[in-house]
């Protein structure tokens, strides 16, 4: 009975585990790479991470600046100062989703 029960909730909360992924629908699109601290290169242009930044790999864990592969594909939105707040790294089907 209590193997039962175990094996209940287990399979209860698989679905809770799996955390969706939602890049909201005005992120923008661009190319990525990290130059240095809290600066990044996007779509060829040196830009600002603003404090707090969170950038969200294709798993959506957070990751450091440091971790973001060059040249990677994300989306992104930014804040009023025009520093980057937001980032997500796409997946291959979701690259060919954001052409």
């Amino acid at each position: 009975m209590r193997a039962l029960l175990i094996l209940l909730i287990a399979l209860l909360a698989a679905p809770a585990a799996a955390q969706l992924r939602t890049i909201p629908q005005d992120a923008q699109r661009g190319e990525i790479r990290h130059v240095q601290a809290s600066t990044v290169e996007l779509n060829g242009r040196t830009v600002q991470l603003a404090p707090g930044a969170q950038i969200r790999d294709t798993s959506n864990r957070i990751i450091v600046p440091t971790a973001l592969p060059a040249g990677a594909l994300v989306k992104f939105r930014a804040d009023a100062m025009g520093q980057i707040r937001e980032v997500w790294l796409l997946t291959p089907q979701e690259a060919a989703q954001a052409q």
